[in-house]
């Protein structure tokens, strides 16, 4: 057996809108994982350390940062759903209301990769002759969680 790169385009994005209902986020066209998002350490160097930096990591984070077209429908004119709850439920929440549960896969992974996050909203726009972009970057909170595909 040979190993093989995976294709971009078939990471899959979803959001939990209520309990146990996930949302595909759809027209996405662009995405960087970042693992080492919100990491911190703490310097543990010391003159038995023979001029040798030391450290330990005291925290661990994550990001995921999703880029694409801002999609409707073209008879009902309804944004995405899933980038629709991001733009008008997600986005508006403070405090412990600004955590929600999003999950991500490759189409050839057998389980999804959970987080309980919080998400920034990104930039909108376009040219004259450009489909308008959306997109959004959502940071984990805690430790990560996997699901098994259903």
């Amino acid at each position: 057996m040979s190993q093989r790169p995976i294709d971009a385009r078939g990471w899959v994005y979803q959001v939990e809108s209520v309990p146990d209902t996930w949302l595909d986020i759809t027209h996405v066209n662009s995405f960087t994982y970042n693992p080492g998002e919100n990491e911190e350490t703490a310097e543990t160097t010391w003159f038995g350390s023979d001029g040798y930096y030391e450290e330990d990591v005291m925290q661990r984070g994550a990001s995921l940062s999703l880029e694409g077209q801002h999609a409707t429908d073209s008879v009902t004119g309804a944004q995405d759903p899933g980038q629709a709850y991001i733009d008008n439920v997600w986005a508006l929440g403070l405090g412990v209301a600004s955590h929600n549960r999003f999950r991500f896969r490759h189409e050839t992974q057998t389980s999804w990769v959970v987080w309980d996050a919080t998400m920034s909203p990104g930039e909108k726009g376009g040219g004259n002759n450009d489909k308008s972009s959306w997109s959004v970057t959502i940071r984990r909170s805690g430790a990560p969680m996997t699901m098994v595909v259903a």
